[in-house]
């Protein structure tokens, strides 16, 4: 969330009437300037015809992605979403609008919030707490504000979902849906219709702070004495179905001035550390935090002697468990991409379904390819090196000098395994954990890391913890 609200609302807009109108209205305008700017592109030269197109769609993606942002609540979130899953059903035009949505919007006044508080806590609870009416940070469906507990003084946040959000997300997704069947951005196809559930699924789970609680606590009982975490206790006693309270743990951002300028040493120890979570989510717990947002983490600094830095990992409502149906062969993927191993890789990738029937050789080599490159930072340097220029002296990946994801993107483009007609859609699940592993991959980016990504890899993907 973020830590400078723009400015307050007396309201957020949760009408089903008012917001489907708002939606139908910009649909419209988007829609009929979309089709009559298209037919005037068909005059255009033929050589650029296509080019202008991306143009005009471009537009009216990134209007209609203003107009989003403008209703907040759900719909904002829905939008979010969209863009971090939507690239193998959306045309990039729209994803790259869609990625303009800013968590980082508009407060509550706070008026509005204590009613909220009020009819969630009651007074009784309430009048044992001092709490800072200006916000910590506000988002797409609540936001948050320090408090003091009046008889200990412990200090606390609470997370409020804002009134009506929660009742909206179906309404919102209908009104989503019809928008896109209406500018025919994407074919409603059975595909589409599965994927566009999973989006249900996650805004339930994203507005249901019950689970958000628990999942909280359940994490905080895993890392529990390892000293590289912080995840902030929770305060049941304040909580409620649309209130969350948990211990205020301050932070810098993952990419603050101050955190960017550590030491490479203390640098790579926090990246260290955010990879080996990630692994442990995918190979041991089999249920992870599906999103890669920065505002997720936080990072409290020790002073670099006998006090190490620590990750503070922050709401758990995007918390989804994987089934063994995509776990077991997901992690076979990762483990023959590191051991290089085609047969296994392919064997992994078979018990996803990933081929179709008539998918040529070429294909399923192109798509070994990318698995072996897409692991490259946590291969085996002396076995498998990437491109010396990515090594330092000590054999150790240097993420910031890293073009993978543009190697990633030319390699998919150039060849076979670039083309969607050769493969199924990837089961739901792969997709959340490809996004899991990309955005560690993000994470190690912006710090810069220099670090032996095979030396953490390694131990989980040992036979044993491949058979469990």
């Amino acid at each position: 969330m973020s830590d400078k609200p723009k400015s307050t609302l007396k309201r957020v807009k949760t009408g089903a009437f008012e917001r489907r109108f708002s939606m139908a209205r910009a649909g419209f305008v988007a829609g009929t300037r979309l089709a009559a700017q298209s037919a005037g592109n068909m005059f255009s030269a033929k050589d650029q015809r296509a080019g202008k197109q991306k143009q005009i769609l471009s537009k009216q993606a990134h209007y209609l992605a203003d107009e989003i942002g403008k209703l907040k609540g759900s719909i904002v979130k829905i939008g979010q979403m969209m863009a971090l899953y939507g690239e193998h059903f959306l045309p990039v035009e729209v994803t790259e609008a869609l990625h303009t949505l800013e968590d980082d919007t508009a407060a509550l006044e706070w008026a509005t919030i204590h009613k909220e508080l009020v009819q969630e806590l009651g007074d009784d609870r309430l009048a044992l707490l001092n709490i800072e009416e200006t916000p910590l940070g506000a988002a797409s469906i609540g936001q948050v504000h320090k408090a003091t507990i009046i008889s200990s003084g412990e200090q606390i946040c609470l997370k409020v979902q804002y009134p009506g959000v929660a009742e909206a997300v179906d309404s919102d997704l209908s009104a989503v849906e019809t928008l896109l069947r209406v500018m025919k951005l994407v074919p409603i196809t059975e595909e589409f219709k599965a994927w566009f559930q999973e989006i249900r699924e996650m805004m339930h789970r994203e507005v249901d702070y019950d689970h958000e609680r628990e999942k909280t606590k359940l994490f905080r009982e895993r890392l529990k004495g390892d000293n590289r975490f912080v995840v902030p206790k929770v305060y049941d006693q304040f909580c409620s179905k649309r209130v969350v309270a948990t211990a205020y743990e301050p932070g810098l951002n993952i990419d603050a001035v101050d955190t960017k300028a550590l030491s490479q040493q203390r640098r790579n120890q926090i990246c260290s550390a955010a990879l080996d979570l990630c692994w442990k989510e995918v190979f041991e717990w089999g249920e992870m935090q599906t999103d890669p947002n920065f505002g997720n983490y936080f990072v409290q600094l020790g002073n670099g002697i006998d006090e190490i830095d620590k990750i503070v990992l922050l709401d758990f409502g995007a918390v989804r468990e994987f089934s063994d149906h995509t776990l077991i062969p997901g992690r076979k993927i990762v483990a023959a991409a590191y051991l290089h191993d085609d047969k296994m890789l392919l064997e992994a990738m078979d018990q996803l379904n990933l081929f179709r029937p008539n998918t040529p050789d070429d294909a399923r080599r192109g798509l070994l390819k990318l698995c072996y490159m897409a692991i490259e930072p946590f291969a085996d340097a002396e076995r498998f090196p990437p491109p010396s220029y990515l090594l330092n002296d000590k054999n150790e990946y240097i993420w910031g000098d890293s073009n993978l994801p543009a190697r990633l993107s030319m390699q998919a483009g150039l060849s076979a395994a670039g083309s969607n007609r050769h493969f199924t859609m990837p089961p739901r699940e792969l997709m959340f954990l490809v996004r899991k592993i990309m955005g560690a991959y993000t994470f190690m980016s912006v710090l810069k890391a220099e670090i032996r990504g095979s030396d953490i890899l390694a131990p989980y993907v040992a036979e044993p913890a491949l058979s469990e």
